[in-house]
């Protein structure tokens, strides 16, 4: 195993920068995800770390081996592509054989290994198929064992799961969470799915317009986005963002947005209003699932505001609903059972100890 290591990289493609100076490190067995919209420039990072790309300017390590130079064979890395790219008149096992028979590897050697990752990935079953004869999940299966006999320094994969359906995606998430767990090897994982990168990652890069917005655990990322991008883009349905004014109610800080009644305060906390530092303007966010039914379940840093009810969206296990503040839609997350009904005017309790501030110019985190 090895770490990753990469130092201001930048990609140029003539006159357009799609990277503008990445800074990551992946420690020796972590579990890294590139997650971002389209275009953001996450695949072409990868394909650098891959040798498949060239670089503008910067450094890639791999451990204490610096590979701008080196081959894509020659890195001792092994990539999942999102098309499988099995080849379709081999079967499984001739697609396993085929880079360990190209390296040279010894006959008894593929056996065995081919043997160790077929139980690993409980494909045994399919080594006499071909690809046509496949799942899309077996297919994938089959593009991971492929990668899993070389024994790597580095696995990649690039959108693994993205031709998938959505049950099959959710198992096979399981299924690398769990093959990372026994393999223990240095992996970085591209995808666009917010929900693959916070299940699966030890550490998020979300990237953005060829920049890297926040580096951090899942949970620090979901909590305390660096920027409205993060927070907007992390989590389904995304942050609510409320435009508001600080001002002082009573002696307490606190923020001041537009409600179905006119103005309304809505207190914060003591840790809120220390890191202010003058602020005047701010958005105001919070997500759905810390927007309550008033009353309900209360606890301490509950802030009330009155919205009409405008969509109602049951999802079985909980129930979506859009109301309006002013000029804005949030959105709510609720059990079913205190689910509110479309065009009634509701109380809403804001955790304000979730919420987050932002400035409006800079749109980060306060």
């Amino acid at each position: 195993m090895a770490s990753l290591t990469i130092r201001n990289i930048r990609k140029n493609f003539g006159a357009v920068e799609v990277l503008k100076g990445i800074d990551l490190e992946a420690r020796t067995g972590e579990f890294i995800a590139l997650v971002g919209p389209s275009g953001c420039g996450k695949s072409t990072l990868l394909a650098m770390i891959a040798g498949l790309e060239t670089i503008t300017s910067g450094e890639i390590y791999i451990g204490d081996r610096l590979v701008n130079a080196v081959a894509p064979k020659d890195r001792d890395i092994a990539m999942v592509f999102q098309s499988y790219a099995l080849y379709p008149t081999m079967t499984v096992r001739e697609n396993m054989e085929f880079g360990m028979q190209s390296r040279g590897v010894p006959k008894d050697e593929q056996k065995s290994a081919i043997a160790r990752v077929a139980a690993l990935l409980q494909i045994e079953a399919l080594l006499h198929r071909k690809p046509g004869q496949l799942s899309g999940g077996q297919r994938q299966r089959v593009a991971m064992g492929r990668a899993l006999v070389r024994d790597p320094l580095l696995f990649l994969f690039d959108e693994p799961l993205s031709n998938l359906d959505a049950k099959l995606r959710v198992d096979m998430r399981t299924e690398i969470k769990k093959l990372h767990h026994r393999v223990g090897k240095t992996t970085v994982y591209v995808t666009h799915d917010q929900i693959e990168a916070m299940t699966l990652a030890s550490r998020i890069a979300v990237m953005h317009q060829g920049e890297v917005q926040q580096f951090d655990e899942p949970q620090v990322i979901y909590d305390s986005p660096a920027n409205m991008f993060v927070a907007g883009f992390m989590g389904s349905p995304s942050m609510n963002f409320i435009p508001g004014e600080i001002v002082s109610d009573n002696g307490r800080t606190a923020v001041q947005v537009k409600g179905v009644d006119g103005p309304t305060i809505l207190p914060l906390t003591a840790s809120h209003a220390a890191r202010l530092n003058g602020s005047k303007q701010v958005i105001f966010g919070i997500r759905p699932e810390h927007v309550s039914r008033s009353g309900i379940g209360q606890k301490a840093d509950i802030a009330t505001i009155r919205a009409p009810v405008e969509v109602v969206e049951p999802t079985g296990a909980e129930t979506m609903a859009v109301m309006r503040l002013g000029d804005q839609e949030i959105t709510g997350r609720f059990d079913p059972d205190v689910a509110p009904v479309m065009g009634e005017t509701i109380t809403l309790g804001f955790d304000m100890s979730h919420a987050c501030l932002f400035d409006p110019a800079s749109r980060r985190l306060i």
